[in-house]
């Protein structure tokens, strides 16, 4: 009988180009694993229904170095997936840009001074005769060393970057004011069970490093729903000293502290909440990006940042880094000489300052992909549909004949989404809805059209709160949230999310509206997260940028006419999922 022949292996799924993108097959079998692999190293940029675009960057490479990636095994991921030889610019730049990481280290030397190294002493010459670098060094010691004015340490790193060249920052950190801070064992304050899962401990112990000086500074990148806020609060039990958290609104400094009540030994009068609305300072305080950034005049200065100067802290943890306004970095590059941690469901920043995250925050210190945390039960599934819906015809010249951000607002306010929320909200009837948009008009219209409570950031705190919990306890299973909602709201059964309208491209907020819905529910559905876009728009312009985050994470989405919502009606009637 002949022989039966092997079947020939599929192509492989990456085209590696000279210029750093790589080129990855959707419907290779392999997809998903080079797309796990390639995270690593590499920024999705791209991602039509066919082929994604990838691209490999310093930063990127100096973020996968710091967090412990060699080059050797990201030389290896490339030459595994590229189904043509890698190209040999490509092979030296990965080797050259991933090495420059640790070429330069700041280091405590003898008598407190703070000393920079250089691994060679070509390289040392460079740094001392640069332009910008050089007036921030002090005397050279020996041939590949140097003395360093304290103060200078932040800009120095900034300055060192620009050049091309990240210092691996080992020169410690100050101790802070102590403070006896522990976890409860086993059993929260509320008497609910707590212990720390496996990935919050390796998170929170891998910045720490000990105390050592490989530790203390760094980001920590989880999904949302997976428990950053515990994360941080094992960080502090690590560290026992006084703490300053920095948050983006009162409604998170105040979970933070109902999450430190829970599950630590503190206080109520050991935590303090810094805000608009009250001034304390404690061992552990409490405070918000507004208040920092607040001050009466452009040509002001900032009188909330004396807080950040408090010698007493010996960590500061920045909650949702991804929000730090700008001010905030400059005040930060004062604070090098204490523990940094940066909480964070993405490292993507819409102003492009990432580079001061990895200089004066810290480099990723720890990350865990969303897809692994949904398949070990940590977060709940998700599927992801976005609706295209037809504009109007009677709107169709106005709308052609509007500037660009005026067409994105008609666009995003476009009336006929009304009609698909509607929809929508018959098909889950009875489950727990958010409905998130980006302008007040278009959602206080939704609100009154469907008589849906509205939290918006003119809500007084005390009534976003009341208005949460009876979500939380089910008294309401519908709610409206503007852009207040896409951030640090725990809302644990909260299972379908209907986004009515987005913030241009941000793929940063499509990643945290995504995060309002993926807390395991206790009937283990799937979470089902909307997206309404107006058919050949920009808003679907625009939506194609904010959906690369969720791609990059493995997530699908399902493109819908308006026609084919019937289909949605009868799935969610029928309890199935698509």
């Amino acid at each position: 009988m002949p022989s039966k022949q092997a079947q020939p292996e599929a192509p492989k799924p990456a085209i590696v180009q000279a210029d750093l993108t790589i080129l990855l097959e959707v419907d290779n079998p392999l997809y998903a694993e080079a797309r796990d692999a390639l995270a690593g190293f590499a920024e999705l940029v791209k991602s039509p229904e066919h082929m994604h675009t990838y691209k490999i960057s310093p930063l990127s490479l100096w973020n996968a170095a710091a967090s412990g990636l060699k080059v050797e095994d990201i030389i290896s991921t490339l030459k595994k997936f590229s189904r043509y030889a890698v190209p040999d610019n490509v092979l030296r730049d990965v080797r050259d840009y991933a090495s420059r990481y640790g070429r330069i280290r700041l280091e405590a030397g003898a008598g407190g001074q703070l000393m920079l190294y250089a691994d060679t002493e070509l390289l040392m010459t460079e740094l001392l005769n640069h332009r910008d670098i050089g007036e921030l060094l002090g005397k050279p010691v020996g041939d590949k060393a140097c003395t360093v004015d304290r103060g200078a340490r932040g800009k120095l790193k900034q300055a060192l970057i620009k050049a091309g060249f990240p210092a691996q920052d080992l020169a410690g950190y100050t101790a802070g004011a102590g403070l006896d801070v522990k976890l409860r064992d086993g059993v929260g304050r509320s008497g609910k069970p707590f212990n720390l899962r496996d990935y919050q401990k390796a998170s929170a112990d891998t910045f720490y490093a000990g105390g050592g000086p490989l530790g203390g500074s760094g980001v920590i990148v989880l999904p949302c729903g997976a428990g950053k806020t515990v994360v941080g609060i094992a960080t502090m039990c690590n560290v026992r000293s006084h703490t300053l958290i920095i948050v983006p609104n009162i409604v998170a400094a105040r979970q933070w502290r109902n999450e430190l009540l829970e599950r630590t030994n503190i206080t109520e009068e050991q935590i303090g909440e810094y805000s608009g609305e009250m001034k304390e300072i404690r061992p552990i305080t409490i405070c918000t990006y507004q208040i920092l950034v607040y001050r009466k005049a452009k040509s002001q200065q900032y009188p909330h940042f004396e807080l950040l100067n408090n010698p007493n802290w010996g960590l500061i943890v920045y909650d949702e880094v991804h929000l730090l306004p700008a001010p905030v970095f400059r005040a930060t590059a004062e604070l090098q000489a204490r523990r940094r941690l940066g909480l964070t469901a993405t490292l993507v920043r819409e102003d492009g300052l990432e580079t001061d995250v990895f200089t004066l925050i810290g480099p990723k210190k720890y990350e865990v992909p969303w897809k692994v945390l949904e398949s070990q039960g940590w977060i709940a599934p998700a599927e992801c549909f976005e609706v295209r819906v037809p504009l109007p015809d009677s709107l169709r010249m106005h709308y052609a004949m509007a500037d660009d951000r005026e067409k994105f607002r008609m666009a995003s306010e476009n009336v006929s989404k009304e009609a698909v929320v509607r929809t929508l909200l018959e098909a889950h009837k009875g489950e727990h809805v958010l409905l998130i948009g980006q302008y007040l008009d278009q959602l206080n219209k939704l609100a009154k059209a469907f008589k849906i409570p509205l939290i918006t950031g003119k809500t007084p705190t005390k009534k976003r709160e009341e208005l949460y919990a009876q979500f939380r306890t089910g008294e309401i299973k519908e709610l409206i949230v503007s852009r207040v909602g896409n951030f640090a709201v725990d809302l644990p059964d909260a299972s379908v999310l209907i986004q009515v309208s987005g913030t241009f491209g941000s793929r940063q907020e499509e990643a945290q509206r995504l995060g309002r819905v993926l807390r395991p529910k206790s009937d283990s559905r799937p979470a089902k997260f909307y997206s309404l876009v107006t058919t050949d728009s920009k808003d679907q312009d625009f939506s194609a940028n904010r959906q690369l985050f969720l791609v990059e994470q493995g997530y699908r989405y399902t493109i819908l006419g308006v026609e084919e919502i019937e289909t949605i009606r009868e799935l969610a009637a029928s309890g199935e999922t698509k």
